[in-house]
């Protein structure tokens, strides 16, 4: 089996949730999903996305398994093809008043907020939205699911990476942008060595466990 048959089997398995709304009339279908929960640091980044039922776009799966380059042409693809996008930022120190759950929910809502075209139905991945004041469906594991979700997983995760690199040019030191602010060996060695920045979030346990410089 080919790469693109594959890729035409796997297109067809995520768009069977959008397929049912379609039937039923709906045009403006939008997938929301947030990426950077985990993180020790820097923003936690939502995006929503409504494709259109002839958009024909093959290689779209749930970010978590494609490699940054893929996931980079694929955003522009998503964005060239897409009816309306919308991002939502929750920066560090909202992440740190809200909590991440809290945070994450806030970036979706921020997110759908932002498209142009008023959805007719949300598709979430994993979550309820409060008060959201449009009809939503959680779909667990939407990003593996819905071919909307996992969409808006990818621009999601590349606005985030490429906000991580900015973040890296100001504290070159902790590698954000190999490491985009998880807790990998590298970077828990930085916050021993030099103690917390502010893009880090300060709750978190390795964040407060570090040790100042000079201490």
């Amino acid at each position: 089996m080919g790469l693109a048959h594959r890729q035409g089997a796997r297109r067809r398995v995520l768009l069977r949730h959008e397929r049912a709304l379609w039937t039923q009339g709906l045009t403006h279908i939008a997938g929301v999903d947030e990426v950077g929960v985990g993180p020790l640091a820097g923003p936690l980044v939502a995006a929503a996305v409504i494709l259109p039922r002839e958009c024909e776009l093959r290689g779209i799966d749930d970010s978590k398994k494609l490699l940054p380059a893929r996931r980079e042409k694929l955003k522009v693809q998503i964005e060239a093809c897409a009816i309306a996008v919308g991002i939502g930022i929750v920066e560090v120190r909202d992440v740190e008043r809200l909590n991440t759950y809290w945070a994450s929910i806030e970036a979706m809502r921020r997110a759908l907020a932002a498209l142009a075209v008023s959805p007719e139905q949300v598709l979430v991945d994993a979550r309820h939205i409060p008060d959201l004041g449009m009809p939503q469906l959680a779909l667990i594991k939407g990003d593996a699911c819905s071919y909307s979700i996992a969409a808006a997983s990818i621009v999601a995760k590349v606005v985030r990476d490429e906000m991580m690199v900015v973040l890296d040019g100001h504290y070159p030191v902790y590698g954000f942008a190999r490491h985009m602010g998880y807790g990998t060996a590298e970077h828990l060695a930085a916050l021993d060595r030099h103690g917390p920045c502010p893009a880090h979030r300060r709750s978190f346990l390795p964040v407060v466990q570090a040790r100042l410089p000079g201490l």
